[in-house]
């Protein structure tokens, strides 16, 4: 601060200043990137995690991950690692692949049977976007509760098909609650205006019954029937791919493979007029607690399952 008696500074003075506050600034600077870079530049991931105490922003690499799970990702048990280690890298014939997926379901509950299917499809266009049914021969292995919404009336012999659940008005308030206590909703065509205003709880859910899904109809007994026996809804994801239970492990090698063929089957109908180029990408077979195992396309194709 210049005294009162030297009068005010000079233009010299003042862009001298300015310049040893950046140049001052320049340092500062300087110092912090090269202790951020000594700190996150490691490739000990012992030191990374010590430096790394709350909230993490970067990886060992200096990436930000898009999510959290990505750095506390759990390591994988030992008696996956082992299970694991038995699937050799390669395609599998369907039949080989279902009986190596059973011998490895080892947890203590029957294990879900998956396919999970890549197809060369984009979602995003309205001639590609598959969404149908298929009813599994032999079932899932799950008992489902279904609901109907439906005129009072008909509640009684709704509920002497099969449904859980049956009702108008009762029903609304249970969903308007929040009390979605069933897991496949069935309606009329005459109750769809009452469906809108629920969109905002069932949608979510996945709920929402539609003409495509085949839970809006006008044949309820026949739908439960269906639904029952092992009906669900296939769909593609916004990626092109299909994720399907088909069974359960405690099920016999050929009502799986029964299983499987009715999905595949399905998926073959309603192929696209407008692919042209191959429709299967991949498809692999999981369980619930075990790896994934990759099915050989050329013998999918070709129906040589075992």
């Amino acid at each position: 601060r210049p005294s009162p008696r030297c009068g005010p500074p000079s233009l010299h003075n003042m862009r001298t200043t300015n310049s040893h506050a950046a140049i001052a600034f320049i340092a500062l600077a300087s110092a912090a990137l090269v202790c951020v870079t000594s700190i996150y530049g490691r490739s000990n991931a012992e030191n990374v995690g010590a430096a790394l105490t709350v909230r993490p922003q970067f990886t060992s690499c200096g990436t930000t991950p898009s999510t959290r799970s990505q750095i506390y990702a759990r390591k994988p048990s030992r008696r996956f690692r082992e299970i694991k280690e038995k699937v050799e890298q390669k395609p599998y014939k369907t039949m080989e692949a279902i009986q190596l997926l059973k011998q490895l379901a080892s947890a203590k509950f029957a294990e879900t049977m998956e396919v999970h299917a890549d197809l060369n499809i984009d979602p995003r266009k309205a001639t590609q976007n598959l969404r149908t049914t298929v009813v599994l021969p032999n079932g899932t292995g799950k008992s489902v509760k279904v609901a109907v919404l439906c005129k009072d009336e008909d509640a009684k012999e709704y509920k002497a098909a099969g449904a859980d659940i049956a009702g108008f008005q009762d029903l609304i308030d249970d969903i308007n609650k929040g009390n979605l206590d069933f897991e496949r909703l069935i309606t009329t065509p005459d109750m769809m205006p009452q469906i809108a205003r629920l969109g905002r709880v069932l949608g979510p859910k996945g709920l929402m019954p539609s003409i495509k899904s085949g839970t809006v109809t006008t044949d309820v007994p026949t739908t439960l029937k269906e639904i029952k026996a092992g009906r669900l809804e296939l769909r593609a994801d916004k990626k092109g791919v299909v994720h399907m239970p088909f069974g359960k492990a405690t099920f016999d090698d050929e009502a799986l493979l029964q299983n499987l063929r009715a999905i595949q089957d399905t998926i073959d109908a309603n192929k696209p007029t407008d692919i042209k180029k191959q429709y299967w990408k991949s498809v692999y077979l999981t369980s619930t607690m075990g790896p994934g195992i990759q099915l050989d396309l050329s013998a999918l194709n070709a129906k040589e399952y075992v």
